[in-house]
This record gives structure tokens, sequence and C-alpha cells, in this order.
């Protein structure tokens, strides 16, 4: 009796005691289940049970007596039509539905984005996200197979690489600065969840959160950008250097001897150079109320400007252009006008040009040039 009650499962059931287990078969082995057997199905759990490796009914939490009214699916695939009482055979598949939150992601390779500010950057980053199953049928049929115990380890890998390739179209759509980027990256994940799980949802996952916890510049930018930070808490250079000599003066003073009387030396030239160099600017002319100039500024003032040292500039002769033989000659000045003319390059029905004129004009009708052909004689009266 012991053996064939053994035979039978009267009460089916999982109690998780694993963080990481996502698809548990029930040990049936070679037994039957009993018809009119308990099922309990706990919170975050779900129950597929398979047949001959075709999926048939999914309860969700629950506690049920397993008849042929609850199970319509399995019915029809074993041929159940006018009721059915005696033990059968079956798979039965637990499936936790709770959020995994052990995952991690990051970018192994770094993602090249466009910065308005910077240019072209590398950027890497790495956070956290958690995964829920929420369809179990269609987890069993796409990953979990016929796997006695469906582990986070074993799709952890697929996410990953989903998510790696959805992170650098994220960030490059989101047009955020990359100065700014770590003040948007809960925006940024909470726009990734959605698309994640949208993705995931034909293998029954979904990505609930997802998080960024950093994202990173290569060693060589975020150096120049500490150096930029400095810049600008250093400010005005010209008084962050007067305010470093004055510490030095100090610390010197206080190390009398050796290194520091040189350097207190050295530093009190400096400083001595440099008063001595604005005691020499010029004083302003005493005006009528303000008080007598201190001694050792120079007299000189600031209404008078010292007189030329030579004669101005010869004026800017106006430089011609001449056209003979179809070519045009020039520049040429005034001297230069003579040669052409002595060399008869230039004639009074020559063209001429120069900045300022409209178009090429015969040097005769050019006033500027009557004088280079000197005066012609009328031509005879005739004779009578």
């Amino acid at each position: 009796m012991d053996k064939i009650r053994g035979e039978f499962i009267d009460i089916i059931e999982w109690t998780d005691d694993s963080r990481d287990t996502i698809v548990w078969r029930f040990p049936r082995h070679d037994n039957e289940i009993k018809m009119n057997a308990k099922l309990t199905v706990r919170e975050s759990q779900a129950a597929v049970f398979v047949n001959e490796g075709q999926i048939a009914d999914a309860f969700p939490p629950g506690m049920y007596t397993l008849q042929t009214q609850n199970m319509p699916i399995l019915s029809t695939l074993k041929g159940w039509k006018y009721g059915f009482s005696s033990p059968f055979k079956a798979e039965v598949y637990f499936v936790s539905t709770r959020q995994f939150t052990d995952f991690k992601w990051g970018t192994q390779n770094p993602i090249i984005l466009r910065d308005p500010e910077f240019g072209m950057v590398r950027l890497r980053a790495f956070g956290g996200f958690s995964v829920r199953v929420v369809d179990p049928p269609a987890l069993l049929r796409e990953l979990a197979g016929t796997d006695p115990q469906f582990r986070t380890e074993e799709v952890g890998e697929y996410i990953k690489s989903i998510i790696v390739s959805r992170l650098g179209t994220a960030l490059a759509t989101a047009g955020v600065p990359m100065l700014d980027l770590a003040t948007q990256q809960g925006t940024i994940g909470d726009r990734l969840a959605p698309a994640l799980s949208q993705e995931l949802a034909s293998v029954g996952l979904s990505i609930p959160k997802f998080v960024i916890e950093n994202i990173s510049l290569p060693p060589e930018v975020e150096a120049a950008l500490d150096k930029r930070t400095q810049m600008g808490i250093v400010g005005d250079l010209n008084q962050y250097t007067q305010f470093q000599t004055a510490n030095a003066i100090g610390d010197a003073a206080n190390n009398p001897g050796g290194a520091g009387e040189g350097l207190g030396v050295g530093l009190g030239m400096a400083l001595g150079q440099r008063v001595g160099q604005q005691y020499q600017q010029p004083y302003p002319q005493q005006q009528p109320g303000y008080a007598t100039p201190p001694q050792g500024y120079q007299q000189q003032g600031y209404q008078q400007a010292p007189p030329p040292a030579g004669p101005p500039p010869l004026p800017q002769q106006t430089q011609w252009y001449v056209g003979a033989n179809g070519q045009q000659l020039g520049p040429f000045d005034q001297n230069g006008l003579h040669q052409q003319v002595a060399a008869g390059t230039l004639t009074p029905q020559s063209l001429v040009w120069h900045q300022g004129m409209a178009q090429w004009t015969p040097a005769a009708r050019v006033p500027e040039l009557g004088t280079l052909f000197g005066a012609t004689p009328p031509p005879l009266p005739p004779q009578g």
C-alpha cells in the first residue's frame, strides 16, 4: 500500500529557498498526479502545466483542487471529453514572478558621442537593473525550455547585451550636454526601462527598474576638466600671483637662514621692482582741490602729447594703368608715366585708368595728364 500510495502525488507546491531561481520544475519523475490533488501557488509565483512538451494551463497565485474544470487545455490535450478522475502524468513548472534585483551592467567598450561643447567624447557607464517575469509560458518557450532549474545567471548576459546596444542610442538622443549627464542619469534610466521592457516582452520578461550609477570620461579628459575647474576657481591670475607671493614671503620670514633668506631676498627684489614700475607712472596734472603730486613722480601730465620725432610721411601718389597694344601695363606713378611717354608707349590716344575712375579714358581727355604731352600748336590756316 505504501508503494502504491507513493506512486501518486497529492500536493504540488514550491517553497523557494534560493534568491536566484527563476524557473523550478516540480520533481515528479515517474509518479502520476492524482486527480483532485492540491496545487498551492504562492504570491510572486505562477504554475505552468506541460503535457508531452506542449504548454497547457497556467495558474496564478492561489490554492487549487486539480479537476478537469480548471484544466481545460490539459483536458483537451489528454482527450478527457466526459470528465476524468484517474491519475495522470504532466510536468509542472513553477515560475517566480518577483523582481530580481541583483543584476549589474556596464559598458566594456566606450560609447562615442558628439557633444556640443567638447566635440567627440568617449563615455563609459555602469549601473544596475531589476528583472521580472510577466509571461511565464513565453519564458518557458523562448528561454527556459526543459531546464529543471533556470537561474538568473543564464539570462543576465543576454539582457546586458541588449542594454549596451540601447544605451548609446539613449544617450545620443537625450540631447543632454556631457557636463549635465550626472544630473540627468535618473531621467535617462526611466526612459530606458520601458524601451527595454518592450524589447524583452517576446521572451516574457520586463525591466521594472533601470539605474545608471555613473557615467565616466577617459582619464585624460577628466584631467583636462580638472585643470579647467582650477582656472575657474583661481579667477584673476594677477591677484592670485600676488597672493601666492605674499604667502611665500611670510613663509620665508618664518624660516630664517639658508634657502628661506635667499627666497625672501629674491621675492623682495621682485616686489620692489614692481612697486618702482608703478612709481614711475606719470601723475595727472594738478587741478584745484587736488594734493601736490608726491616727489619722484614725473611732472609731464597727460594733456600734452610729445612732439613728433620727424616730418609726416609724404602723400601717396596716384597709381595709373595704361592700355597699349591690347595689354594692361602698370601701375605707374607720375615719373613712370613720363618714361612711358618718352618710350612712345603712352600717347594722347592711349587708354588710361586709376582707382576712382568709372572707365578707361583716352589720356588726352584726362586733365591730370595734360602736362605729359606738352603744348601742341594748332594747324596752319589755309593759304589763299
